[in-house]
């Protein structure tokens, strides 16, 4: 792939991230017993913060929008048996609470499109999902479709298995397949890597390689495999990327206390299917009980 790293290169910057990754855990700073973050980031040290419009806590916002916490938030429904009812509610409430997007399934891409145009809310869609077992000319297809359609983000899945088998090239190339239509169409492009199932040599591996096929943001989960979002995750994801590309923390965030642990780690954008309730407890107001699923 013209422009590509070469696969030696890419192993190598690997293993210098993993080397300089087990240095720093060896010195790592004591972490609170609460959240297993860092304990100077414990979201009960920096509620105050946020309360007070803060987006991001020490490191480059990339995505959502500054001052607010709903511009931190995709409202999300990806369940299959979502109708249409279902998805005109959710870009209601995106509307009305101003949240960075809706992000659904592609069949709902147009509809969401038309229905938020003029609100600011972006449409964010989803390519090789929810396994990311397809080949990259078909996720290349679904991307560009999606923003035919209206899309103006896309969060597509990695090849796992590619990944853990150590075919690397072909890992790439599964997320250049995504990421070049979206620079050419001036559109976000997300890199699902699905942390539960990864080591976490696996997950620097993935956050390098999302980020050396130029990628915009890496992100923890899909919301349908064995774990969601976690804030160790979140910190490790931001400590390969650096300042430069976004996290999105997704899968089981349901309340603010989880948002602010996630942002606290490092994610500037949270998945969450809960994100009115969210707003509202942001908000000091008592909201109704959490959602389930994604």
């Amino acid at each position: 792939m013209a422009g590509s790293p070469d696969v030696t290169d890419v192993a190598r910057l690997i293993a210098i991230i993993v080397e300089e990754l087990s240095a720093a855990n060896r010195q790592a700073p004591a972490q609170c017993a609460c959240h297993g973050v860092l304990y100077d980031c414990c979201p009960g040290r920096v509620s105050g913060v946020l309360d007070a419009g803060a987006s991001r806590l020490g490191l480059h916002a990339t995505g959502g929008r500054t001052g607010a916490v709903s511009g931190l938030i995709d409202h999300t429904l990806l369940k299959a048996d979502a109708t249409q009812h279902d998805i005109e509610t959710l870009c209601r409430e995106a509307a009305e609470f101003r949240f960075a997007t809706v992000c659904v399934n592609p069949a709902w891409v147009a509809l969401a499109a038309r229905r938020l145009q003029g609100t600011g809310v972006g449409v964010c869609s989803v390519v090789g999902f929810p396994l990311g077992a397809t080949t990259p000319d078909v996720k290349h297809y679904e991307t560009r479709r999606a923003i035919f359609d209206g899309a103006t983000e896309i969060d597509m899945v990695i090849n796992v298995g590619a990944l853990k088998s150590g075919d690397l090239r072909l890992v790439e190339r599964d997320i250049e397949a995504v990421a070049a239509p979206c620079r050419e169409c001036g559109v976000v492009s997300k890199v699902i890597i699905e942390a539960a199932l990864l080591t976490d040599d696996e997950k620097v591996t993935a956050c390098t390689l999302s980020k050396a096929a130029g990628a915009d943001f890496v992100k923890t989960s899909t919301g349908f495999g064995p774990g969601g979002a976690t804030a160790a995750d979140v910190a490790l994801m931001r400590r390969v990327v650096g300042a430069e590309m976004g996290v999105k923390a997704a899968g089981g965030v349901r309340d603010y206390d989880q948002v602010k642990a996630m942002v606290a780690a490092g994610a500037t954008r949270v998945g969450a299917s809960a994100g009115v309730r969210i707003l509202k407890e942001s908000r000091g107001e008592t909201p109704a009980a959490p959602a389930s699923g994604y």
